[in-house]
């Protein structure tokens, strides 16, 4: 039998694939991960756009590659409590903070490296129990920040770099003070001392402060709370003149719901003009709550009262302001229970107080609305009302 010829493609082959075996296939090598800090930078770019499903799978990857119980597991531990508690995720967030909290017990460590309040004060937010747990972390922020600003306060020239971080840690400082004071007057209103400290909280609060509207409402609060009427009218105004005529975008203006909270205050205080201006205002910024609604349409029927029992001047002079007030109340109401019913708004007494208002305006002014009935909805309002809508908008207007 003859001898074959040796195949030498195919032992160079083979020989070329145990090669490869060997050293690898340059196309399909594998890299290295990338370090906590770029994984950090990413999901803090998907968080600030939104992104939050895409958020959270880098600053895990990045906790995964640190010791979790070192000081510099803290950005990834902070940041992970923010994107839990946007994903409504309230137990994993807690429990993120808290570890950040037995890292950085007192907050010393430099917020560049994740310490500070910022933890303190989440976890009085999201505090389970309530009450003193939440005074406890809102004071240990406070301390925090009393420190960081002495620091900044130390210094001989900030520029405009260090007066922005001063009055960022000043207006959280005052946050935390008046957050603690809501707590005395609600949680802990049981507790024999609870004035007194509700007292010495928006005194430091206003002196830290003066120029922030938030601690002179949080002063008028205290102040209707001990039914000081004046007082409270003279600390809504002075907090509602520090920002009323200011922009939107501009840092003294006070979030959202703290300004629905004001509007209550004024309507509590019979500073019903101001409420009404302040809820218009809140209109223009979000149409879609419920509550703004509603307050609106409260407040002008407040007011609409009054003007018709002579409480308060007419404003034309005819004797008829009442019903303008009552006209636009019942817009403002009729928006806040379409929405309610489109959002499935879980606030019922909210619901039936403004059906009861709704009821006596119907009955005042004639004709039906939306809520004239119990079996209405959004489509059948908007034709039904269109007949009074025009006599409605007239006088509105006039």
């Amino acid at each position: 039998m003859a001898k074959t010829k040796p195949n030498n493609k195919k032992t160079k082959k083979r020989e070329k694939s145990a090669l490869h075996r060997v050293v690898g296939s340059p196309s399909k090598t594998s890299t290295p991960p990338e370090p906590p800090p770029i994984l950090l930078a990413q999901a803090t770019a998907s968080l600030q756009q939104g992104d939050i499903a895409g958020a959270i799978k880098p600053a895990k990857r990045a906790l995964s590659l640190l010791d979790p119980q070192s000081e510099a597991a803290l950005p990834a531990l902070n940041l992970l409590g923010e994107i839990h508690i946007e994903l409504g995720e309230i137990d994993a967030a807690r429990q993120y903070f808290l570890q950040a909290a037995a890292i950085d017990e007192d907050g010393a460590i430099r917020e560049d490296f994740g310490g500070g309040a910022e933890k303190f004060l989440w976890l009085a937010q999201l505090s389970e129990e309530g009450g003193q747990d939440s005074v406890d972390w809102f004071e240990k922020g406070a301390v925090c920040l009393r420190m960081q600003i002495q620091q900044l306060l130390d210094q001989k020239k900030l520029g405009k770099e260090g007066q922005a971080l001063l009055e960022e840690k000043t207006r959280k400082l005052t946050g935390a003070l008046c957050a603690v004071v809501e707590v005395y007057m609600t949680d802990l209103s049981w507790e024999e001392d609870a004035e007194q400290k509700c007292e010495a909280l928006v005194t430091e609060a206003t002196m830290v402060a003066p120029g922030f509207p938030e601690p002179w409402q949080t002063l008028a609060n205290v102040r209707i709370s001990q039914e000081k009427m004046e007082d409270a009218r003279a600390a809504l105004k002075r907090s509602l003149d520090l920002w009323r005529d200011l922009p939107p975008e501009s840092s003294v203006v006070p979030d959202f719901p703290t300004r629905v909270s004001l509007a209550r205050l004024l309507m509590e205080a019979d500073m019903d003009v101001d409420a009404i201006e302040v809820l218009e205002r809140l209109v223009g910024e979000d149409d879609t709550s419920v509550e703004v609604w509603y307050l609106g349409g409260w407040g002008l029927y407040i007011m609409g009262e009054k003007q018709k029992n002579g409480e308060v001047k007419a404003e034309n002079g005819d004797g008829e302001s009442w019903r303008v007030s009552w006209i636009s109340s019942r817009q403002w109401l009729n928006q806040s229970l379409l929405l309610f019913k489109q959002q499935g708004y879980e606030d019922e007494r909210l619901g039936e107080h403004a059906k009861e208002l709704l009821a006596k305006l119907n009955a005042e002014l004639g004709g039906e609305s939306l809520n004239g009935d119990q079996d209405g909805d959004g489509e059948e309002w908007e034709d039904e009302d269109n007949e009074a809508s025009d006599e409605d908008e007239d006088m509105a207007e006039s």
